[in-house]
């Protein structure tokens, strides 16, 4: 497992900068560079062309493409992530800042949804044909077709607004310290982004459960008299979170780079906020630094759950 696992990390270097290197030449194709949406229009109006080029060298936006690339590369490498052409702040206080707060959204939604769409699709599997099945079907296809944003303010309006349980947004108040004081502004945004994700769990789980229920080792633990309870459960359940797990392994790094529709309308200041915004200040660094986070974290996510899968299924095994 130890070679294995070298292999996979030796093997994450190549595609980390095949990645960066396709994201920073997509930037670089976006209409203006950082000078024109860091300053004022008419600020930029009023200087002449040879304080536009000092602006732009004392920034590095006078060298090519290819010699920006390598020496924000270099720089990483170094342990050197640059300061954002924006604000002076360096990147790496402005990640620290805004991480920790999508990683606890993430982490509290991927939670929520990988609780409820396991019991509820492996109930579906177990009692497949019955009502309880149809009912969490039609569930489950509901809860694929509602948009995030409509959830999300559906869930304010009655929540926030009108019955003021939550608060509307936010992750905390000047006012408080304790964490379980504080949680009462993650329930909201992490029950509807967990809630969203529920139905694509359930449907996995379900179909997982009814395959597994259909092999041959289901049926000789049925012939041997074990009860019905400990054949779904002990049996059944375990093999069929092998693609359950599949999921989820890879939907913690999505959710952590997909969760810029939650935390504009819940106003979280996470990650995905701070990324929208480097974006459309062409801020080159940030945004780099940002993308490498979320390149490794997909890569690494790989890795887990290939290890997990072996973990789970005895049947795979990892050395292939």
């Amino acid at each position: 497992m130890f070679k294995y696992i070298i292999k996979k990390i030796i093997g994450m270097i190549p595609m980390l900068i095949i990645i960066t290197f396709l994201i920073y030449l997509l930037l670089e194709m976006t209409p203006g560079d950082a000078v024109s949406r860091m300053m004022d229009p008419e600020a930029i109006a009023r200087l002449s062309e040879q304080e536009l080029t000092a602006i732009r060298e004392l920034y590095g936006l006078n060298d090519p493409f290819i010699i920006r690339y390598f020496k924000w590369l270099f720089q990483i490498m170094q342990g050197n992530f640059g300061t954002s052409i924006t604000s002076g702040v360096p990147v790496s206080t402005i990640i620290g800042r805004a991480l920790p707060a999508t990683i606890e959204l993430a982490i509290a939604a991927l939670f929520i949804s990988t609780f409820l769409g396991s019991v509820l699709g492996v109930l579906g599997a177990i009692r497949k044909g019955t009502m309880t099945d149809n009912l969490l079907t039609f569930a489950g296809m509901i809860g694929v077709s509602i948009p995030q944003f409509f959830f999300g303010m559906v869930c304010i309006l009655i929540f926030s607004l009108n019955l003021e349980w939550l608060p509307v947004g936010g992750r905390t108040d000047p006012s408080v310290v304790n964490f379980f004081d504080r949680i009462q502004y993650l329930v909201l945004p992490s029950l509807v982004l967990g809630i969203t994700m529920t139905a694509g769990v359930m449907r996995y789980a379900r179909s997982s459960m009814l395959d597994t229920m259909n092999k041959e080792y289901i049926r000789t633990a049925r012939s041997k008299g074990i009860p019905e309870w400990r054949v779904n459960l002990v049996h059944g359940f375990r093999v069929s979170l092998t693609p359950v797990i599949v999921l989820v392994g890879f939907r913690l790094p999505t959710l952590i780079a997909g969760s810029v529709v939650i935390e504009s309308i819940f106003q979280w200041p996470g990650i995905g906020n701070t990324f929208s915004s480097a974006i459309r200040a062409s801020n080159y660094n940030l945004v780099m630094m940002i993308a490498l986070i979320f390149v490794f974290m997909v890569l690494f996510a790989s890795t887990f759950v290939d290890i997990i899968t072996a973990l789970l299924d005895p049947r795979v095994k990892l050395e292939k």
